[in-house]
């Protein structure tokens, strides 16, 4: 992860709203659904605050951030504690955290070697979760 600092977010009805709605969600959810569902409940807050939100709570390390089939980022709260990666099912959207030490050390040789620093990396993999497996 980076060592820059995170700048200070204020604390507003909007951020609290979008936070509280994050926590109730198990899946990895788009802008555009949490906007509508936060509309649904009378919560009154524009689809560019959602945005702008849900960007700033991904890089504080709030929330997970993947990009689903659509490349369109899809957030969800983040049950690691450390930095990780995901498995994820291309079929049914199920998303497994996996640490991976070997990458982290891979990640983290190639950059030296090449001379980089501040280095972040993501890592997503795709594939069939057993239950999709088996039905195909």
């Amino acid at each position: 992860m980076s060592d820059v600092p995170v700048k200070e977010q204020r604390v507003t009805k909007q951020r609290i709203a979008i936070s509280a709605a994050m926590d109730t969600l198990d899946d990895f959810v788009s802008t555009q659904e949490l906007h509508r569902k936060l509309h649904g409940q009378g919560t009154r807050v524009s689809l560019a605050t959602t945005y702008r939100i849900l960007a700033s709570m991904a890089e504080e390390g709030l929330l997970d951030t993947l990009r689903n089939s659509d490349g369109e980022a899809v957030y969800r709260r983040c049950n690691a504690t450390n930095h990780h990666h995901h498995l994820l099912c291309r079929n049914c959207g199920k998303t497994v955290e996996v640490e991976a030490p070997a990458v982290e050390s891979w990640a983290a040789r190639i950059a030296q070697e090449n001379g980089f620093t501040q280095v972040q990396h993501t890592v997503e993999i795709y594939g069939l979760c057993p239950e999709c497996s088996a039905k195909r």
